[in-house]
């Protein structure tokens, strides 16, 4: 059986050099095409394609306007190796995403875009959020075709862009029909600190705009302030997502202290120090648990809403707009029986690691293929802690070993 370590120098070339690509969100062609050639170089077949923006549009997790979909120039690059009699077994996607979010360089110790090491571990915007995890995928698929033994089946290593903004690549694979063969299950390599994760929560993004009246600050009596407004919607909100947190139960939660959170994430309000603030603009973030939709939880939250307005003669006569913006994340659930989950968990056991299945608060593109009928896990080295954080690291023997696990839980389901 092929040693995974074997394939270190290669993989730490491999991400060292993706890390080094600024794929912010729209800007992940340069890289993509990188993963391209190493994978054609290292023997895969390779599919590229993009995401169809009116077929987005359709979509209820994305924007109505296709103007609102940034789709050009922004390929999935799908590289596939087979083994045995591939029609004879099954067909197994190893997916990552290459994009990562912006980096604010005087917050860090190193520049974001130029890896760099302390010790065993990589440093550099997307080493855990989940270049590592994508490079994962390649050299376990590779590891696993350089000793098949008698497998039959199929291994895809998918590079996806867009899923920092809702899974763009992610569900242009998943509505589409990209390869001549269908794919039977999934694994992520998001940063799960090598767990097997089967849930994933979802979350409702929402704009509150308030009007107020201006006034001079030397006669505030003469105007209405949105502050007061806008701070009982907010306790509203964290009334409701305390009720929600006691009312709304899963076994994978328990141990969360704000199972499903609600995040004012943006609040700006006035245009002047000395005028009473007259406009408000704020952004939240709300989850959804899983079994929950994205429009149930969006009705309670419209509801408390309208309790605040109702008791307001202001709110009542200057109606607040409360209107979804940007990306809806569904939440995800997958059967712990399901054979990727099976073979994930006991790859973990052989590995004398912990494979109990969890669930997240953090929304991923696993929603997008379970509701193409594709059954996905999420599994990979690193953590959520250090996704979108200044000075980003992982530790690189958690990456060799997440690659060990990866081959064994792709040969568990494929033979």
């Amino acid at each position: 059986m092929a040693d995974f370590e074997s394939y270190d120098e290669d993989l730490r070339g491999f991400v060292e050099e993706l890390v080094a690509f600024e794929t912010t969100d729209g800007n992940e062609a340069d890289a993509q095409a990188f993963v391209a050639g190493v994978l054609s170089g290292l023997g895969f077949d390779v599919y590229e394609f993009e995401a169809d923006a009116d077929v987005l549009a359709a979509h209820p997790s994305f924007p109505d306007d296709v103007r609102d979909i940034d789709v050009a120039g922004r390929p999935v690059v799908g590289g596939v190796l087979e083994f045995g009699d591939p029609e004879a077994g099954r067909t197994l996607l190893l997916n990552g995403h290459v994009d990562v979010v912006p980096a604010e360089p005087e917050r860090w110790e190193t520049p974001p875009f130029e890896p760099s090491w302390d010790g065993d571990r990589l440093v550099g915007r997307g080493a855990a959020d989940m270049k590592s995890g994508l490079g994962v995928c390649v050299f376990a698929a590779r590891a696993l075709a350089d000793d098949p033994g008698d497998l039959d089946g199929r291994i895809v290593v998918e590079s996806v862009v867009g899923e920092e903004a809702g899974g763009i690549g992610a569900a242009a694979s998943a509505l589409g029909d990209p390869y001549p063969f269908e794919r039977d299950a999934a694994i992520i390599t998001e940063p799960t600190e090598l767990a097997p994760v089967v849930a994933t929560e979802g979350s409702l993004m929402k704009r509150l705009e308030l009007a107020g009246r201006s006034a001079h600050a030397a006669t505030p009596w003469r105007g209405e302030s949105v502050l007061p407004h806008f701070e009982r919607i907010r306790e509203a909100f964290a009334d409701l997502e305390r009720d929600r947190h006691d009312r709304i139960t899963h076994p994978l939660y328990e141990d969360y202290p704000t199972r499903w959170p609600v995040v004012f994430g943006r609040v700006d309000a006035g245009n002047w120090a000395s005028s009473v603030p007259d406009t408000l603009t704020a952004e939240v973030r709300i989850g959804v648990a899983p079994g929950e939709t994205v429009a149930e939880v969006e009705a309670e939250f419209a509801d408390a809403l309208a309790d605040v307005v109702a008791d307001s003669e202001w709110l009542s006569a200057q109606a607040p707009q409360f209107e979804r913006f940007g990306v809806q994340f569904e939440p995800s659930e997958l059967d712990i029986d399901e054979p990727i989950v099976e073979s994930v968990r006991a790859a973990l056991a052989v590995a004398d690691r912990d494979s109990t299945p969890v669930g997240v608060t953090y929304g991923a593109d696993a929603r997008h293929y379970i509701d193409a009928g594709i059954p996905t896990v999420l599994f990979g080295p690193g953590s959520i802690e250090q996704a979108h954080f200044p000075d980003e690291s992982i530790a690189w023997p958690e990456v060799l070993d997440a690659g060990d696990v990866l081959v064994t839980a792709a040969r568990n389901y494929l033979k």
